[in-house]
Parts: structure tokens; C-alpha cells; sequence
């Protein structure tokens, strides 16, 4: 179709504190999913950034800002200018959630009676996901002039076709943008489950194997072991070991590779899930009677059925044939492989 698409990328992240362009949500950088969600309508795709240099790796042509520090504005008319269609599709690189078919839903408003169209709520519009044509240069060449430079200002000016989302198939969700810390923890919905069976059934052996597995394949693990009873974490005599012990809450230590906090209460799993920071994988070592999904070890040396409901079973991990018939996959111990692919292929049950 007669459409370009151009990628918002040259913001200055102060909230995020990183460029948000080079996030990484499932695996893909938030720049490199856009690319790919548009190039499959898109015979002509642009970036948008801060400087020509940027996001060459993508592969794509880059603009860069001639005028600097006055917003969005500028990428939208550096990619106007850029284009070879009159009408271009804008998207921020901060919304990971838009899709192509939603450039291809507003694309059914373009009409000669307006110059841009834009998806809206009922309190809200998102002039960061819509088409604009070459029309509204004119009015963002005013627009700089003035040192106006809010888009809602720019789309009050032209003929503006506000398309309300809710009328369409596509929830709000889908608009939603990424600013903030707490914004990318909220998205990122690591995979999380259980490896689970009874003592000595040969749990920790396979959650080392699997980190193993996970890193071999680009995909960062967080590991939470669950014990049933008292233990201790920290080193005796080291300081923060004698804070603690003088009676403190909490005690930490941090270096500038790592760092360590042991607090005298339970934790919630929220928490410490908060405290893993960005991962892709979370595994629980324990918690066998859990609702969360899990992978069940049996070793005949220790038991020969299993004790965690089978309703919240991924598989079986086992050293030997099982003694009862089983509603899910069941896998050598060993296989290590075998029970990623497992893992991989029932991601959908292990999102948070």
C-alpha cells in the first residue's frame, strides 16, 4: 500500500534513565519489534532519531533531529520531509503493543478531507499512533516558529479524523506507553514456574542445569529457593552477618557487581520478584503444593509417584518409569533440552 511508517526513536528517556528503544521485551528490542511489525505492510520504513548514527544495526533508513530538544514535532516532520508517500504512519518506539493492523484500521479514514488521522479516547488522544500526510508541514513549520511544539496543538490546526478505540477491535491496552522503571517491570511478565518434588529428589541439579539451558539461548534466569524451615544466607562474621545479628531489620551490602539484602520477615514473591529486576525466566526451587505451574522432579530413589497437583503440571522429570499414568508430558531427568522445549512451548501458562 501507498504508506510509509516512521519509528519516534530520538527521545531523551530522562524517566526511563535508558534509551527505551533498546528495551527488551520477549527477547526483541522494542526498535527491532516495530521494524518487524511494519515491514511486513510497509514497502518504506524510517526511524527517527536523536542523531544519524543511531539504530544503523536495524537496517532501515534514520533521520536525524535539525532541530533538537523541542519533542516529537521534529521526528514527525524529519519523516514527512524523508518519505516518498504523502501519507505516513507515526508510532512511538515507547508503545510495544501497537500493531500493523492498526496502522492498516486507520488507514481505512484516509480520505482527501483530512491531513491526519489519530487513534483517541474517551479523555484522551494518542497523536503518537496515527497517519499524517505532507499536508501538516506547513502547519509544524508555523508551529517551531512559534515555539509551539504540543501535537495536540498541530492536530487542532489541521483536519484532524479522530478514530475512537473503543469503537474499534483493538483494546486500550494496546496504546499503552513505556516511560518509567515501573512501567517496563509491569510489561515484562517473565515466565515464571516451580521446580518442585520432595526432598533430595534432585531439584537444585536441575535448576543449575536449566540456567544453563535458558542462558544458552539469550534468556536471563532469576532463581527463587523456597525453604520450609530456618536457614541462614550470610556468611558468620562478616559485617553485615554481625549487623543482623546485633538485632538489625535488615542488612545489606552492595558492591559495584553485585549486592545483597537479608531482611528479618517473609517476603512476598511480588516482592522478590520486584527485586529480580529485568529477567526473562524466574524460577522457584520448592513451593509443591503451589497454584503456580511447575515441573514436578521424581526420583525412584525417593518416591515413585508424584505429590503436586497434577492440574498445575508443565511435565514430569523423572529417573524412572512412573508407577501411575499421568495427565502430562513426562521427560527423563536428564533431559534437559527436552524439558526447555517443554517449558518454551507452554510459555503462555508460566506469564505472570
Amino acid at each position: 500500500m501507498n504508506l510509509s511508517a516512521a519509528i519516534l526513536a530520538g527521545g531523551q528517556s530522562s524517566r526511563m534513565g535508558r534509551d527505551k528503544a533498546l528495551l527488551v521485551l520477549n527477547r526483541q528490542r522494542l526498535i527491532d519489534r516495530l521494524v518487524q511489525e511494519f515491514s511486513a505492510s510497509c514497502s518504506e520504513i524510517v526511524i527517527s532519531a536523536a542523531h544519524q548514527d543511531d539504530y544503523k544495526e536495524c537496517g532501515v533508513p534514520v533521520v536525524a533531529d535539525e532541530f533538537r530538544g523541542i519533542g516529537p514535532i521534529e521526528g514527525i516532520r524529519q519523516s514527512l520531509l524523508f518519505c516518498s508517500f504523502d501519507h505516513v504512519f507515526v508510532c512511538a518506539v515507547d508503545t510495544p503493543f501497537v500493531r500493523r493492523e492498526m496502522m492498516l484500521y486507520l488507514a481505512e479514514f484516509i480520505s482527501s478531507d483530512y491531513d491526519a488521522v489519530v487513534f483517541c479516547e474517551k479523555d484522551r488522544i494518542h497523536p503518537l499512533c496515527g497517519i499524517y500526510s505532507k499536508a501538516v508541514l506547513p502547519a509544524i513549520q508555523d508551529l517551531i516558529a512559534e515555539r509551539q511544539y504540543r501535537l495536540t496543538e498541530l492536530l487542532s490546526r489541521v483536519r484532524t479524523k479522530y478514530v475512537d478505540i473503543s469503537l474499534s477491535c483493538f483494546g486500550r491496552e494496546t496504546l499503552r506507553n513505556i516511560n518509567t522503571p515501573d512501567d517496563y517491570r509491569a510489561i515484562r511478565r517473565p515466565m515464571l514456574f516451580c521446580v518442585s518434588g520432595v526432598k533430595n529428589s534432585g531439584k537444585t541439579h536441575l535448576v543449575e542445569r536449566l540456567i544453563h539451558a535458558f542462558a544458552k539461548r539469550g534468556m536471563s534466569v532469576g532463581v527463587i529457593k523456597h525453604d520450609g524451615h530456618s536457614f541462614d544466607c550470610d556468611i558468620e562474621g562478616t559485617d553485615s552477618d554481625r549487623f543482623y545479628r546485633a538485632g538489625a531489620m535488615a542488612a545489606a551490602v552492595f558492591s559495584d557487581s553485585q549486592s545483597f539484602l537479608r531482611v528479618r520477615r517473609q517476603a512476598e514473591i511480588d516482592e522478590l520478584l520486584w527485586l529480580m529486576g529485568d529477567v526473562d525466566v524466574v524460577m522457584i526451587e520448592g513451593m509443591k503444593h503451589s497454584p503456580y505451574p511447575k515441573i514436578e522432579v521424581i526420583r525412584a530413589e525417593t518416591r515413585s509417584t508424584g505429590v503436586c497437583d497434577s492440574r498445575t503440571l508443565l511435565c514430569i522429570a523423572a529417573d524412572a518409569p512412573l508407577s501411575e499414568n499421568v495427565p502430562c508430558p513426562v521427560y527423563d531427568l536428564n533431559d534437559t533440552e527436552g524439558i526447555l522445549d517443554c517449558i518454551l512451548e507452554k510459555q503462555d501458562l508460566c506469564r505472570l
